[in-house]
């Protein structure tokens, strides 16, 4: 299937839960596309329905009206496996608490996401993700060992290593000092502009979103 020009579509979305007092309305109407390759910034501050957004986006919660069009796929027409799929197959992740395998080392960690897409003999090409984030010496490491930083970065690896169409970045360095923070944006716009990825970050840090091609501004759930 060829891919469009647009490779994620928000149209009308809505998202409402329910609370002691009824009806919340997280999110309002929001609508907006994303072109392949492009790098967008979605800012706002706590509690404006950032997280939320990118959930819809990502598919991994479905809005209470509107609807998401990720590589193509209406994913309001799509199951819960098909959406899974979808993510899998075009997708990837990274998150402010870094969501590493406790009990894997940094290279299986980085290999996981691609022996689960069926790929055979990924250890070298884990091994060549982890030397472009600079932990070539830590491939045997267990998370609890490495720095919060060192772990971001792992995360990283392990979010290129499929060759995602899209990566969500969600905080990406939230729970890191500044020069680690610093490091970790450096080595996420250069492996995103390498691989020609689109990129969808979520952050209150208008420094780091001004890194971005554009930005979404999200108040009180409406977009600017």
């Amino acid at each position: 299937m060829s891919i469009p020009a647009s490779v994620l579509s928000a149209n009308h979305l809505g998202q409402q839960v329910l609370s002691s007092d009824g009806a919340l309305t997280i999110l309002h109407d929001i609508g907006f596309d994303i072109a392949q390759g492009e790098s967008v910034a979605i800012t706002g501050a706590s509690g404006s329905g950032k997280s939320t957004l990118l959930g819809l986006l990502a598919g991994l919660d479905l809005p209470s009206s509107g609807n998401v069009i990720l590589m193509g796929h209406d994913l309001n027409q799509l199951d819960e496996d098909g959406r899974a799929k979808l993510r899998a197959a075009h997708v990837s992740f990274v998150f402010q608490s870094f969501q590493l395998l406790s009990h894997l080392t940094a290279l299986e960690n980085v290999m996981l996401p691609a022996q689960l897409l069926g790929r055979k003999d990924v250890k070298e090409d884990a091994r060549v993700w982890l030397e472009r984030v600079g932990l070539l010496g830590r491939l045997n490491h267990f998370p609890k060992t490495l720095s919060g930083g060192e772990q971001q970065r792992v995360a990283l690896a392990r979010a290129f290593i499929t060759k995602p169409q899209i990566l969500f970045a969600d905080e990406p360095t939230g729970s890191l000092d500044e020069a680690s923070g610093e490091r970790v944006i450096k080595l996420l716009f250069e492996l995103n502009q390498a691989s020609q990825s689109t990129l969808v970050l979520v952050t209150h840090d208008s420094a780091l979103a001004s890194r971005c091609q554009r930005q979404l501004h999200l108040q009180g759930g409406r977009l600017l």
